[in-house]
């Protein structure tokens, strides 16, 4: 079993801090710092106050100006807040130069979604995979926290003459960095040959950003018990279900939730579990269509796709929760442009189904709206899957969808 490194995180609060620039606008920047609190809520933290800073980049000693890091500074020592949170990874400079001036945890994006995974890993294989990530973030980033890891290995022997400790605890570092990925190929190919003994049935793959619904969703269609909540990353290993629609078998999936600016390392890392998504024969993306920006989670997951695997595959895309969708009726005498919270459901309906025919549904799960019209989707996009595998079944089928129009 691998050792963790977790930062430590209980019940702290935090303060958010996100630039506005000329490439994201305020309203942008505050529906990210949402997301963000929202993580660190998941993580927790409690947030206590947003810092926006509006400039035209990042400055490259501190992030946000010094102006803005004094202000934070002194809300912090006022509060007694113990964490500070930015919304975009920060530089082994910046981080070093924050640390130095507001002297508390100092944390960015994409430490605290590996802070999450850690927290949510739950057999070997995901401890594994978050464990290597969290070293190659850290690694050039390394100051003096690592010496606690020179005693895994020892200690005696370890470092020359003269050598700086930093230097040492690299090397101890890039050491455990190959052996966990020597780790992470062995359980490759245990995996691999879990993939290859299920055999031939089709595999179908809920795909989503996270917190969507999807292990909701494979509760409801294979019946089963995977873990859901109200958090991000509620599930982080791939759960595989046998499921029967009608007479028809097949392999569904459910896999991690992804997210803006989802740190490389994990994509890389979660090699394994992703693999799950490379080799699905159909992919079932889920979208909430009541968040506000759902759109740009779409985009999100579709941009994390062809990272994942540039080919094109087949396609089902789900609006879930319609249950929670909320909109602001435009007034007649408003003559803006119509903005996205001004359309109706039945707006969305027609754009989004006149884009992808039938390849679109909108359901809720939770309320069990239009499943049974899902179920017919799914069933009829697998059943010409395997008939293309096994022309001889065409057959079988056509007798079998003859008898149940009788």
């Amino acid at each position: 079993m691998t050792n963790q490194i977790k930062t430590e995180i209980f019940e702290e609060k935090a303060v958010l801090v996100g630039l506005i620039t000329p490439d994201q606008s305020e309203e942008r920047t505050r529906e990210y710092l949402d997301e963000l609190a929202f993580l660190a809520d998941t993580a927790g933290a409690t947030p206590d106050k947003l810092f926006f800073q509006k400039i035209d980049y990042p400055n490259p000693k501190t992030f946000v100006g010094p102006g803005k890091l004094e202000e934070i500074k002194e809300y912090i020592e006022k509060n007694e807040i113990g964490l500070v949170i930015f919304d975009d990874e920060l530089s082994p400079k910046q981080l070093r130069n924050i640390e130095a001036e507001l002297k508390v945890l100092i944390l960015d994006r994409t430490s605290l979604i590996l802070d999450i995974f850690a927290k949510r890993a739950q057999t070997a294989n995901a401890k594994t995979q978050v464990e290597l990530a969290q070293l190659q973030y850290m690694l050039p980033r390394l100051t003096r926290l690592w010496t606690h890891l020179e005693r895994q290995r020892g200690g005696i022997g370890m470092r020359g003459p003269g050598e700086a400790q930093i230097e040492t605890d690299r090397r101890i570092i890039l050491n455990k960095i190959s052996l966990l990925k020597q780790n992470l190929k062995d359980i490759d190919k245990q995996m691999a040959t879990q993939r290859k003994n299920r055999g031939k049935m089709v595999r179908v793959a809920l795909v989503g950003y996270t917190n969507v619904g999807k292990s909701t969703m494979m509760n409801m269609l294979s019946k089963s018990d995977v873990f859901a909540e109200n958090k991000l990353f509620a599930t982080l290993d791939t759960t595989v279900r046998k499921v029967i629609i009608d007479n028809l078998p097949f392999l569904l999936s459910d896999t991690v939730g992804f997210i803006r600016k989802l740190p490389h390392n994990l994509i890389e890392s979660f090699k394994s579990t992703l693999d799950e998504v490379r080799e699905a024969d159909l992919l079932i993306h889920v979208v909430d269509i009541s968040h506000p920006n759902f759109e740009e989670q779409f985009e999100v997951v579709n941009q994390t796709l062809k990272e994942i695997d540039p080919r094109e595959k087949p396609m089902i895309l789900v609006f879930n929760k319609i249950d929670a969708f909320t909109y602001t009726p435009k007034d007649e005498d408003d003559l803006t442009p119509v903005k996205r919270e001004n359309y109706s459901l039945d707006d969305l309906k027609k754009t989004w189904m006149a884009k992808l025919n039938d390849n679109c549904i909108f359901v809720s799960v939770r309320e069990k709206q239009n499943i049974d019209t899902l179920k017919d989707m799914i069933y009829e996009r697998v059943k010409a899957i395997h008939i293309e595998r096994y022309p001889y079944n065409d057959f079988l089928f056509q007798k079998y969808d003859e008898q149940i129009e009788e």
